[in-house]
């Protein structure tokens, strides 16, 4: 293990960083996956099992849906039956058809990142954000040794690129900009990655393709940079120092839900039988009116959970009824904001809603086993109508994260754990597990997570402890730091000062510049109480503020928890 190196505070790095205003973009959150791959914001509906619910083909013959993709959706459940929660989000994010970030908006002229978007997240708030994520990758890397090769900056999920060109401006004013081997972007999203590219290579640049995506060199640095659709496409190397950021990134990550019931006993949960891989069986899931459904082989359920009068049962989407109202869904007031422009209209009717699954299925067999915190939960409500949401998909990145810092021997052996991974979203940080934390937001306000698919930003909390536990099961070679809450992170990491000291700068330029710069539509005070509202806007724990509801997690090199990270109450060690 590396000796303690001497203790520096996080404002000597702040007072190297540098100075400077400007707007940002939101980044983006959600990674594409095909649909029917079977692998936040509160969702207050009354669940409802199928039989109200049941597609009949001559009454959707004329039925009119509120998006093409909607319709899809309404036909794919057509001919399997019902689909996991997971399914339909996946769709409605990055569908071909029209999902969210993948060209939905584009006939509307809407973008969903900013101000006269649907969302704002913390890179747009204030540049000072970007800058303190990169000042923490820079304390890393020189608590850890100061490695010069092997470098490999990564972001999942970048939205347009904004909080990377944040960091990369303040981590190029250290050593560890001249180090850094690759930046990486995973993205999957074309339109987005050409945003990205725009704003990190410029507009003109032109990108090479590999194996392992398409290559530039970005503006700030000239760092070699590639956009890889997945982040196993990016090689592991033994000797690598992976510096990872996932900002807003888990939250859209589809969940599985599910809700436990009582099971009489004349009632027999029969597992999916199984030919080979797979087998077509009547559904379990509708009533006669749908068609049969393919369920792959499940890996199995355990006896015990099998014949236990408490089971899970998986939640599933399914269409309205025809001619449904809000309120004969039982929409929450919460969910019907007026239409933009309408003094009465309110939001569009639910196409789908959420029921529970009359049997099981194979979701419902094997992720609520996975971990003791969901069979635990089980046995504490004997009476059934326990709820959890699972996110396949968070573990699969937590344990890519882990392997890549920490090692996973026999197939990914490192000689010497290096690198750090920062998790920045929104989601209870005190071990609970996430329930009914779906959420629809458009143009900042919540609205239905089933009406109008495509058109809406879709969200839910993350359960950090479901990663932190992945993560240490992945590596022998890792360890967790936190959550804590953003507010703590970020005052720890010197926000305040920071702030202050660009409010300086501004306030110079403009005694120069004879009250206010040239190219500047605001006055220097105007700049300066901007800069004040934003950064407190970061930091700030009530209802309307972002430093409590958004949650701070590192994954680092294991060392016994003899050194604690800056930002975590730990200091720079050199």
């Amino acid at each position: 293990m590396k000796a303690f190196r001497q203790a520096v505070p996080i404002q000597g790095l702040l007072r190297q960083s540098v100075t400077g205003c400007r707007p940002k973009i939101a980044a983006w959150r959600a990674r594409p996956l095909s649909f029917l791959t079977i692998g936040p914001r509160t969702l207050p509906h009354s669940y409802r099992h199928f039989s109200s619910s049941v597609i009949r083909r001559s009454e959707d013959e004329e039925r009119k849906w509120s998006t093409p993709l909607a319709k899809q959706l309404a036909e794919a459940i057509a001919i399997t039956g019902p689909i996991p929660l997971a399914s339909f989000m996946r769709m409605c994010l990055t569908s071909d058809v029209g999902g969210y970030y993948t060209g939905a908006l584009d006939a509307t002229g809407r973008d969903p990142f900013g101000r006269k978007g649907d969302f704002v997240t913390s890179p747009e708030v204030s540049q000072v954000f970007g800058e303190l994520i990169g000042i923490w990758f820079v304390a890393e890397w020189m608590s850890q040794g100061r490695p010069t090769k092997g470098v490999e900056l990564m972001e999942v999920g970048p939205g347009r690129g904004t909080l990377m060109d944040d960091i990369l401006r303040t981590i190029c004013h250290f050593d560890l900009g001249k180090h850094v081997d690759t930046v990486y972007m995973v993205e999957a999203s074309v339109q987005l990655r050409e945003a990205q590219k725009n704003l990190l290579c410029g507009a003109d640049a032109v990108l090479t393709e590999s194996e392992v995506g398409y290559h530039g060199v970005t503006k700030r640095g000239g760092l070699p940079i590639v956009w890889t659709e997945t982040i196993q496409s990016i090689p592991k190397r033994p000797e690598a120092m992976p510096l990872i950021v996932a900002h807003e990134f888990f939250d859209a990550l589809p969940i599985h839900t599910f809700q436990s019931v009582v099971v009489p006993p004349q009632q027999k949960s029969t597992p999916p039988t199984s030919s080979a891989d797979s087998a077509t069986s009547e559904s379990a899931l509708a009533p006669e009116e749908t068609v049969k459904v393919t369920i792959s082989k499940p890996g199995g359920p355990s006896k015990k959970a099998a014949e236990s009068p408490i089971q899970w049962r998986e939640m599933v989407v399914t269409p309205t009824p025809p001619g449904s109202t809000h309120e004969s869904l039982g929409t929450p007031l919460s969910q019907r904001p007026q239409v933009a422009g309408s003094s009465n209209a309110s939001s569009p009717v639910p196409d789908f809603q959420l029921a529970v699954a009359k049997d099981a299925t194979r979701h419902s067999q094997y992720l609520p086993e996975s971990s003791p915190r969901y069979r635990n939960l089980l046995k504490a409500i004997p009476e059934g109508g326990a709820v959890v949401e699972i996110c396949p998909d968070a573990a699969l990145y937590a344990a890519e994260f882990a392997a890549r810092i920490g090692g996973a021997p026999p197939k990914n052996p490192k000689p010497k754990a290096m690198g750090a991974a920062l998790i920045l979203d929104y989601g209870p940080g005190d071990g609970s597990i996430p329930v009914n934390s779906l959420r629809g937001i458009r143009l900042h306000q919540r609205v239905s997570p089933f009406a109008e698919p495509g058109m809406t930003d879709l969200s839910a909390d993350v359960d950090f402890e479901a990663i932190a536990e992945t993560a240490m099961l992945a590596s022998e070679g890792v360890e967790v730091h936190g959550p804590v809450d953003q507010a703590d992170f970020l005052l720890n990491m010197g926000i305040r000062e920071r702030a202050g000291a660009i409010q300086t700068a501004v306030a110079s330029s403009g005694k120069a510049a004879g009250g206010q710069a040239e190219g500047e539509t605001k006055t220097v005070e105007e700049r300066i109480a901007d800069i004040e509202t934003s950064w407190k806007r970061l930091v700030d724990r009530g209802p309307n503020g972002m430093g409590k509801v958004y949650k701070v997690l590192a994954i680092l090199p294991e060392n016994d928890g003899r050194r604690r990270p800056v930002g975590f109450g730990g200091d720079v060690q050199q």
